[in-house]
């Protein structure tokens, strides 16, 4: 037979699934086209935890007073834990009805007013609208879907109002926030047409719009004679979302036409059209000048949200149109705000309390002006500043909550408990949002809200008052306490009951006075001093109230007190070495021991230091730690903490380890100069050896990372605490850094101090590599090596080129001011080429001249070449090719480096022509590429790098013919072993060819690129073969104007090692149709018999 509990634990496991899965489940969806006005706020505390606070609205910051924690008793300090789902709890909202707007021609006739709450049991749901219970029974238009309550068939007449949802259980009620419901909606303009509107020209006028009923707010528009052409906002145009009106400060004749006024729902963006209204101009003149008048103003006093955007309208009628202007009384108008519409509107956005005050427009124009002032108001909901929480407390304890907020008007506060306002009584006190309930009952227990509320809304904190009655029950009856002789003993008694219970201690069946040793304290606990073995034996702690009693007996040993000793006590050593720290304690033998190896009070863990610590245990009494290759970082106090059951002793030993000194303080730079910088800096730690000398350190853009300085004194010994860098370069900007060493080695370098700049001084470094020469004819080309940042000394940095003729005494000197410059060119018309110069190129900046570089010659520039190469010779070498031979000009001045070529076409352009320029000074030259039996034009200038000499006088040369077109033709050979005799038709040239006068036989092995050639005058050609291989013969024509095409190329295969048989012979032919296949004629001759 099964156990009668398994069927409800089943179904209580059942139960717990659903209402996890209602709570997680995704929302339902809405029967109505609702608008939601608010956010969901608490859709986030769907997993929020027990005890957090109850609040169910947007989220402030918790004030912890003393008044606001939650109080624990007895009851609940030795708790044991219980999970969420056991604990019974009031309810708490997961979610609250929102603000709604409903629209009224929506398909769907149903509204749903959402609401979900959380609690153990799970919370039942009812609903008030405008304090009214909702009696769902009673109304079949309303129904209930878990906590939603819906609304069939909705009607304004019945269903405006505000709505709010109790959430119910056997804990207690509470109330949401009020959710007010509304309806949208747009009837229709009358249809009675609407009368015309006669104005003079220049006369202002205002159409009125007269919209139908609405709800809510309804955007305003105008059509102009016909949609959708609608009236444009100007200075003179102004349509106010106010009144809806049309307004013309002054009247046009384009303005003549219909007008309609269009309005739309900003909730269902349904849209109506009014009847026109006319506009037509009278006819018995002009209106004349007037001045203005203000039609539309924002109200005297206007009340608006803290957050929300104001809009502000102000026009005016007037001839001329006026100006609108805004200004804000005892202030400025707020940075944010915005004019729009010809600044008819101003708009402030994101309202603030600082925005309040009085706002004045003003219409101005040529015939005057007139001004209106209103009163702007912001207001705001009350937010929380401290809200309640949930408090456990036992009968006859006082509550006290204090709830706080904040809110323009300032919030009042009233109490609700379980739903209900709470009145002051007897024992309830009620002030300014503080709630005290003196001597609380199990009556008092259930749901209570504190609700601030001011003119424009309410917010609600919600906590469970929980009192506790219980009779005293332990976590355990029987205790076991071990303690040291000579040690001072607490025996705890902490039973959980409400209310408090009465306490008596027993020792056997005595019970236990007070006496100097001996005490009772306040929190029930029996402390006895200097225990003793007297003092052995089992103690009984008795609580006992109104409910029941318990008890609670503790056994008490005393053990003699544990020793322990750490050695060394004290100990130096190097980095590196090792050492090892020896624990070892005298305990009561029936008690079992634990050792913990501490480092400056914190647990000491082996695995993580790299290997270098290792626990040793000789015996169950001791316990030896080893410190392998010791590092600085290993210095310290060391402690062996030793445990047993009765008490815990700990030993420490001190660690000191000798190492490289620790980095120097900071460093600061006290005074600095243009080459030197006086550097202080503090102490660092010398790790036990006692600081010898300090390293100055520098580092600038230029260095290649730090550099070690030289210093004034040096050495800088381990005493000092300040020195000077010296040799440093002026206007160069360093940092320093310092490095202390010992005896045991260097250590860490000090951080770097500020970058200094050192200051300006004069240059001392002179241009390095001067030269020159080159240029143009009439130039002195200057150049050397710039002197680099680092060595300029200042700002103002630039070169002074000094320079003179050779036999002359002053020296010309120029300023270059870039400091980056490289050259300087000097032109005199009246000194000749390679004028020898003496050069010195100096330095300067802001602070003064420096030093000049040695002095060198430099020659000024040859020039171009000046004259002509002599005897041009050109000769025809075939149809392509001419040679070109001249002479050198004298030597002089201008020297050419080379030629240039030009050659053109008798009957062309020279600038139609090409060039070609020699390697070097040659004085021959190929010219390529040209076309047969054509007549050409040359000329030969030289050049340098200075520019281009004059050409001489151009030299006629005609190329000769083309080659024969043809290539040789019937070609035939015969192959004997390796000889091979070719034979081919002539070559007959063409009358515009050249004639043949030989013939040319290219033999190459297959696959490489060299060939051989053999000359002929004859049509026929004996060829002897190198033995092995393929190999390729092609036969050319050769005439004066080169060589013709080529005949089909031959392939003839020849044996390696072996010749071929003098009795074996080949004849071979070439069709004219095939290249590559030969017709092979072989005749056999018989050998010699076997």
């Amino acid at each position: 037979m099964g156990s009668p509990w398994k069927p409800l634990l089943l179904l209580s496991i059942i139960s717990g699934l659903a209402e996890l899965a209602r709570s997680v489940a995704g929302r339902p969806v809405s029967y109505a086209a609702v608008l939601r006005m608010k956010p969901d706020s608490s859709s986030s505390s769907l997993l929020r935890p027990r005890l957090r606070s109850r609040q169910d609205h947007s989220s402030f910051s918790q004030d912890w007073s003393p008044f606001s924690r939650q109080r624990l008793s007895a009851l609940s300090s030795q708790e044991d834990y219980r999970s969420e789902e056991s604990e019974e709890f009031g309810p708490v909202f997961i979610q609250e009805p929102d603000d709604a707007i409903f629209a009224l021609d929506s398909e769907d006739k149903k509204v749903m007013m959402s609401c979900e709450a959380r609690g153990n049991p799970a919370p039942t749901y009812s609903w008030l609208i405008n304090g009214t219970d909702v009696d769902v029974e009673a109304d079949f238009r309303y129904s209930l879907i878990d906590g939603n309550l819906i609304i069939n068939n909705a009607s304004e007449a019945i269903d405006f109002g505000k709505y709010q949802c109790r959430a119910e259980n056997s804990i207690g009620a509470v109330l949401s926030r009020e959710a007010l419901l509304q309806f949208a909606y747009l009837g229709v303009f009358s249809t009675r047409a609407r009368g015309g509107v006669s104005v003079r020209e220049g006369q202002g006028v205002v159409l009125m719009c007269t919209p139908p009923p609405h709800s809510p707010e309804i955007i305003y528009s105008w059509v102009f004679n016909e949609f959708p052409s609608f009236v444009a906002e100007d200075s003179r145009r102004f349509i106010s979302q106010e009144t809806g009106n049309l307004y013309i400060s002054k009247v046009q004749p384009s303005d003549v036409g219909s007008y309609i006024c269009l309005v739309k729902n900003t909730v269902t963006n349904a849209r109506v059209l009014s009847p026109p209204t006319p506009l037509t101009l009278k006819t018995d003149g002009v209106m004349g000048e007037y001045e203005p008048k203000i039609e539309v103003h924002f109200p005297p006093t206007v009340l608006a949200a803290k957050g929300v955007t104001v809009r502000l309208e102000c026009f005016a009628l007037g001839n001329p149109v006026p100006t609108i202007t805004w200004r804000k009384i005892n202030g400025n108008i707020p940075k944010k705000a915005r004019l729009r519409k010809s600044q008819a509107v101003l708009e402030i956005p994101n309202i603030q309390l600082e925005d309040s005050g009085s706002y004045e427009c003003k219409a101005e124009n040529s015939r005057g002006g007139t001004a209106f002032r209103g009163h702007l108001q912001v207001y705001t909901m009350p937010q929380w500043i401290s809200m309640i929480n949930d408090s456990q407390l036992d009968s006859g304890e006082q509550l006290q909550w204090e709830c706080r907020a904040t809110g323009k008007p300032r919030p009042t506060y009233h109490w609700l408990r379980n739903g209900e306002p709470l009145t002051p009584q007897n024992r309830v006190e009620m002030l300014n949002g503080e709630l005290i309930i003196h001597r609380v009952q199990q009556a008092d227990s259930g749901m209570y809200q504190c609700v601030a509320e001011n003119k424009y809304g309410a917010i609600y904190s919600s906590a469970e008052l929980k009192i506790l009655a219980s009779a005293p029950m332990f976590n355990t009856n029987t205790v076991t306490i071990i303690a040291t002789m000579g040690k001072d003993i607490s025996l705890e008694c902490r039973p959980r009951a409400s209310p408090k219970p009465r306490i008596t201690w027993k020792k056997g069946e005595r019970r236990v006075q007070a006496n100097r040793r001996i005490m009772l304290l306040r929190n029930n606990t029996l402390r006895i001093v200097n225990s003793s073995r007297a003092d052995e034996g089992s103690y009984v702690c008795r609580a006992e109230n109104q409910f029941g009693s318990a008890e609670m007996t503790t056994t008490l040993l005393v053990k003699e007190a544990m020793k322990v000793e750490l050695s060394p006590k004290r100990v130096e050593v190097t980095v590196g070495e090792s050492v090892v720290l020896s624990c070892k304690a005298t305990h009561d033998p029936s008690l079992d021991v634990n050792f913990l190896w501490l480092l400056n009070n914190q647990p000491l863990n082996a695995q993580q230091d790299g290997g270098h610590f290792e626990y040793i245990r000789t015996q169950s009494s001791t316990a030896d730690l080893m410190i392998r290759s010791i590092l600085l970082k290993h210095a310290g106090k060391y402690g062996c903490r030793v445990q047993t059951s009765a008490d815990t002793v700990l030993a420490e030993a001190e660690l000191l380890v000798r190492g490289p000194p620790g980095p120097p303080g900071v460093v600061i730079v006290e005074e600095i100069t243009d080459t030197t910088a006086t550097l202080s800096w503090s102490h660092g730690v010398d790790n036990h050896s006692p600081i010898t000398t300090y390293n100055l350190q520098a580092r600038s853009p230029f260095s290649l990372g730090w550099q070690t300085v030289k210093t004034d004194p040096e050495p800088v010994t381990g005493d000092m605490e300040s020195a000077m860098a010296v040799e440093l370069n002026p206007w160069v900007e360093y940092e320093f850094r310092v490095v202390a060493t010992n005896s045991i080695g260097t250590g860490d370098p000090s951080a770097p101090s500020r970058a200094v700049r050192t200051k300006e001084a004069v240059p001392s470094v002179a241009p390095a590599n001067v030269s020159g020469g080159n240029g143009r004819r009439h130039e002195l080309v200057i150049s050397w090596e710039p002197v680099s940042e680092e060595f300029q000394n200042g700002e103002g940095f630039g070169y002074i080129v000094a320079f003179r003729a050779n036999g002359t005494r002053g020296w010309k000197e120029k300023m270059v001011t870039s400091a980056d410059s490289t050259t300087y060119k000097y032109r005199d018309e009246t000194f000749p080429p390679l004028t020898p110069f003496e050069v010195k190129v100096g330095v300067y900046n802001n602070k003064g001249d420096g030093p000049f570089s040695k002095v060198v010659t430099v020659f000024s520039a040859e020039g171009e070449p000046r004259e002509a190469p002599t005897e041009v010779k050109v000769s025809a070498m075939s149809s392509s090719e001419i040679k070109v031979t001249w002479k050198a000009p004298s030597p002089g001045p201008g020297r050419p480096e080379g030629y240039e070529v030009s050659y053109w076409k008798d009957m062309e352009q020279e600038e139609s022509g090409k060039k070609k320029r020699t390697v070097g000074n040659e004085t021959v030259i190929l010219l390529s590429g040209l076309d047969g039996n054509t007549a050409y034009l040359i000329t030969v200038k030289g050049f340098n790098s200075i520019g281009q000499g004059p050409p001489g006088a151009s030299v006629r040369a005609t190329t000769k013919k083309n080659p024969p077109s043809q290539p040789p033709s019937n070609v035939m050979w015969i192959q004997e072993g390796n000889n091979v005799s070719l034979s081919w038709d002539p070559v007959k040239a063409m009358e515009n060819e050249s004639d043949v006068i030989g013939y040319k036989v290219l033999l190459r092995q297959e696959g490489r690129g060299h060939s051989q050639v053999m000359r002929t005058p004859n049509s026929a050609a004996v060829l002897v073969l190198p033995e092995g291989g393929t190999y390729i013969i092609e036969v050319r024509a050769v005439s004066e104007g080169g060589e013709g095409a080529a005949s089909s190329q031959i392939r003839v295969l020849t044996s390696s090692g072996v010749r071929a048989k003098s009795g074996q012979l080949s004849v071979h032919s070439l069709p004219s149709n095939l290249a590559w296949t030969p017709l092979l004629l072989v005749l056999m001759v018989p050998s010699a018999p076997w």
